[in-house]
């Protein structure tokens, strides 16, 4: 069975969308309380709830007397530190190059159920006759890219990265071997939070190849999720041949 969700949160939400679909602009002014509450059918209580946790979270800006306001860019920085692998092999003065091997729209009868509880999609948003064949853009929930990232001609990091298909929506007309994808993301939906897990795993056959290394290889695994406005905006795996790269860090 799907899941109620609270009015604050489908107010929040649409706000959210409002944004993300470019509806409404940083430093525009959003709908008052009151034409809030009447288009959602809920008290002002319920609505000021919603614009508070926006403002907490720094998408909103609420201005005594004027009314409230999406947020200007640098209200919305990253508080992520994201590397971005690109920069990081220029940096060392070394060749980057990044080769997309695919990007496709994933609807909800593709996910399987790691995906379908990172970005909280319930079951019940699955039709019961749904295909996996189904191709149709507006019912996609997620954008998924894979890329590998060469360092002088050598292949030395695999990307597979999911995206929230409604909060960035333009993320799959990227052409992500001049644009990089953590860069894209940090502009359209500035990150607030992360984890981040990292295992040394023996690289699957797929991976082997992508990373041009021997099957059962041991590699380096990078997995993590970010999130922007509370939620999962974007989950990324990233694989690393092991004899080729190493993380480090400052204490």
């Amino acid at each position: 069975m799907t899941k109620t969700i609270p009015a604050y949160q489908r107010i929040k939400n649409a706000i959210l969308d409002n944004i993300h679909s470019g509806k409404w602009q940083a430093g525009n002014a959003i709908s008052t309380e009151m034409a809030l509450a009447e288009e959602f059918g809920v008290s002002r209580m319920t609505v000021n709830r919603a614009l508070k946790e926006l403002s907490e979270e720094r998408v909103l800006e609420r201005r005594q007397g004027s009314g409230t306001f999406v947020a200007q860019q640098q209200f919305n920085h990253t508080f992520v530190e994201v590397r971005n692998i690109a920069q990081d092999l220029k940096s060392a003065n070394r060749d980057y190059e990044a080769k997309v091997v695919s990007k496709r729209a994933v609807t909800a009868a593709m996910l399987d159920n790691e995906l379908r509880r990172k970005f909280g999609i319930d079951e019940g948003s699955v039709p019961v006759n749904a295909s996996v064949h189904t191709n149709a853009s507006d019912e996609a929930v997620l954008y998924e890219v894979k890329i590998i990232h060469f360092a002088d001609g050598q292949p030395i990091q695999f990307e597979e990265r999911w995206v929230d298909a409604k909060k960035v929506p333009k993320f799959i007309d990227q052409d992500f071997s001049v644009v990089n994808t953590s860069d894209y993301l940090i502009a359209k939906s500035p990150l607030e939070s992360g984890s981040y897990t990292i295992r040394a795993l023996a690289a699957p056959d797929e991976i082997a190849e992508f990373l041009q290394i021997a099957p059962q290889s041991p590699t380096l695994v990078l997995r993590r999720q970010t999130y922007s406005a509370g939620q999962v905006v974007t989950f990324v795996k990233m694989w690393h041949a092991g004899d080729r790269y190493q993380f480090s860090g400052e204490l």
